[in-house]
């Protein structure tokens, strides 16, 4: 039996109940499993020096617990150093395998069944395996692991029973006898064979923990470990004559640049599509101008004005042009959340038939010249969805050069759901030339920006590693389970923030000091953007949060090259006061501060480049916008020409 002291998280053992523990590759289906053995009775802990969390339920007296997805049990970052540690204090590990990727996830098993821990394995998704051609003897396969495996299609329910009822039914597994003699010496000085073998495999910390010097073995058994589950594989999978199903075919053309950027390019259409002209003409059309606007603002200035003069301060900060009870209603309810709802569906949609991680495989190879191949690609696109959340998951990347150019490019070049919402909602009215302006400037950054940090940085990053789920239709409801929760969040998260902002304005309106800030901001606003003096309202409420700032200029009377200018501007600026806080508290005061100033640099001068040409080529004609891109197409083409010789080793300097 493992020892306890290894789980350092606070659950609650009951005397004489068994730590059931699950355990699996990314995407193999644990957390269905989990649900379902547990049912209602779930906690959630943080593990202790981690913001991860981990569940935990009960099983009638016993206590079961999962822990993150992981590729192997050692210490070489957060998920498999806490994945190790409950795995090493289990009595009983059901491990969920995913039947498609079947030589993958066999090396995690294959470990810990040398660690001597009771084992029971959860075959799942082979029904997806028969999809694609591939009949598995789970007989065989149980009898060369030498523990129980049980079939299963979790989604559908099949098999959960069986697994729930043969948890008594777990036993330790085959181990190659070499192994096993240098386990069995080792286990007698540090009291448990799974410590035994990390401290082998070179576990450094295992190894501290018993003063012990690690051992080099590493090498040699992993490489036994993958020959052993090469021949298992090779004796238990067959393929079947049906060959693959269309969607492992369509699967496989979505990551080939050939035809996967043709996919990825309609995908965004139709998401524009729905977004941008569906939801942002139609829908907030009628939320925000006939029900908020036609409706509730009269409705609730009415009811207001029985008891507070409008005229007076604390109706201008009720229900004023920046009130707390209309314009934070108006922007949340009418105008934020139908856009935030229909990029959630589609980013639920993109995660639950699998082709989100599809699209990260797809633009790896684009986005290693700014150093962002490997786990990097992750947060990337989680910050579509949400900054915050996106700047912690950086935690993951592989070395603290990717944390740093992957934090700085959220903050400085990643539109949130809710400011791509309202962004999209700006744009869909001006036309196509001004959509691809924007897109071409803000992407223009992104890559000279990641160049330059990636030039300038000592180091280089890491491999893409990133599991590829099989390409599914999505199921409805989980689909909106998940856009009803995402959207949820941000209604609780973003209506204080909104109310604040919105707060924050009025007291500037009353007290003069918008004004004296407008001209202060006057130079840059003014001179160096060519936009109106009341742009400066927008910017500062960007400080708040960066949707609110794109919100704002939703009532301005702007032209379509001053909206872009202005968008631009707003999507470079610095990220809302949450995004802010989680940059500090990653990156420590002095590198948060200046990543921080580091993007009003940029927003401000991005900008106004934009609007200077703009001025030089004719304002507002729609001839201007051609040259304009071409001028920025010449611009990143020149930077990224001096930085890839910046790059190149010097004679002499021994670089290769």
């Amino acid at each position: 039996m493992a020892h306890c002291h290894n789980t350092n998280i606070n659950i609650s053992i009951p005397p004489g109940a068994r730590r059931i523990v699950l355990a699996g590759n990314p995407n193999a289906g644990k957390s269905v499993f989990f649900n379902y053995i547990t049912g209602l009775y779930v906690d959630v802990s943080n593990y202790p020096g981690t913001t991860l969390e981990i569940s935990h339920g009960r099983l009638g007296g016993d206590v079961v617990i999962d822990t993150p997805g992981v590729y192997g049990i050692s210490s070489f970052n957060d998920e498999e150093r806490i994945a190790r540690d409950i795995i090493l204090a289990a009595d009983v590990v059901i491990n969920v395998v995913n039947a498609v990727h079947l030589e993958r996830d066999l090396f995690l098993t294959r470990q810990i069944i040398d660690t001597g821990v009771p084992v029971l394995v959860a075959l799942n998704m082979v029904d997806e395996a028969e999809k694609q051609g591939l009949v598995i003897d789970t007989d065989l396969l149980s009898d060369l692991l030498g523990v129980p495996v049980i079939p299963t299609v979790a989604i559908k329910k099949q098999g959960l029973e069986q697994v729930k009822n043969s948890i008594n039914l777990a036993r330790k597994g085959n181990i190659d006898d070499e192994l096993q003699q240098k386990l069995t010496r080792l286990a007698d000085r540090v009291g448990s064979q799974g410590e035994a073998l990390l401290v082998l495999e070179g576990d450094t910390v295992v190894a501290a923990r018993h003063g012990l010097e690690p051992e080099n073995d590493r090498e040699q058994i992993y490489l036994k470990r993958r020959e052993r589950v090469n021949d298992i594989v090779h004796h238990v999978v067959a393929e079947n004559s049906r060959g693959a199903g269309i969607g492992t075919t369509l699967g496989r053309y979505m990551i080939n640049p050939v035809t996967g950027i043709p996919i990825l390019l309609m995908a965004l259409w139709a998401m524009y599509q729905v977004i941008g002209v569906f939801v942002a003409g139609t829908v907030v059309g009628i939320t925000e101008e006939s029900i908020m606007i036609g409706m509730y603002e009269p409705a609730i200035r009415n009811f207001v004005g029985r008891f507070i003069a409008e005229s007076s301060n604390p109706g201008i900060i009720l229900t004023g042009e920046f009130g707390v009870l209309t314009m934070t209603a108006t922007y949340v309810l009418g105008l934020l959340m139908p856009l935030v709802v229909g990029f959630y569906f589609f980013l639920s949609l993109f995660e639950d038939s699998g082709y989100l991680p599809r699209i990260a495989t797809l633009v790896d190879r684009v986005l290693t010249g700014i150093g962002l191949n490997g786990r990097a690609v992750i947060p990337l696109i989680l910050g579509f969805g949400c900054v915050t959340v996106a700047s912690i998951t950086t935690r993951l990347l592989g070395s603290e050069r990717e944390k740093r150019i992957t934090i700085f490019l959220l903050g400085l070049a990643i539109p949130c759901s809710a400011q791509l919402g309202v962004i999209a909602g700006l744009l869909a009215g001006l036309g196509p030339q001004y959509m691809a302006l924007y897109a071409l400037v803000i992407l223009t950054v992104l890559v000279i920006v990641g160049t330059m940090l990636n030039t300038l940085l000592p180091g280089k990053s890491t491999e893409l590693l990133i599991d590829l789920p099989p390409l599914r239709l999505p199921r409805l409801d989980n689909v909106l389970r998940k856009t009803g929760t995402k959207s949820y969040a941000f209604l609780k998260e973003a209506t204080p923030l909104f109310a604040l902002g919105a707060l924050l304005i009025s007291i500037l309106q009353i007290t003069g000091a918008l004004t004296v800030l407008q001209k202060a901001l006057a130079p840059l606003t003014v001179g160096w953007l060519m936009l109106p003096p009341e742009t400066a309202t927008a910017f500062i409420m960007g400080i708040v949060r960066r949707d609110f700032g794109a919100a704002g200029l939703t009532d301005m009377a702007l032209t379509p090259m001053a909206t872009v200018i202005s968008l631009i501007t707003i999507t470079l600026f610095v990220p809302c006061i949450a995004s802010i806080l989680i940059i500090i508290k990653e990156r420590g005061r002095g590198e948060g501060a200046l990543m921080w100033l580091g993007t009003w640099v940029i927003a401000f001068f991005a900008g106004g480049v934009v609007a200077q040409l703009s001025g030089i080529f004719g304002g507002n004609d729609s001839l201007s916008i051609p040259l304009v891109i071409a001028t920025f197409i010449a611009i990143t083409l020149a930077v990224l020409f001096t930085c890839r010789l910046a790059a190149k080793p010097k004679p002499g300097s021994g670089l290769s």
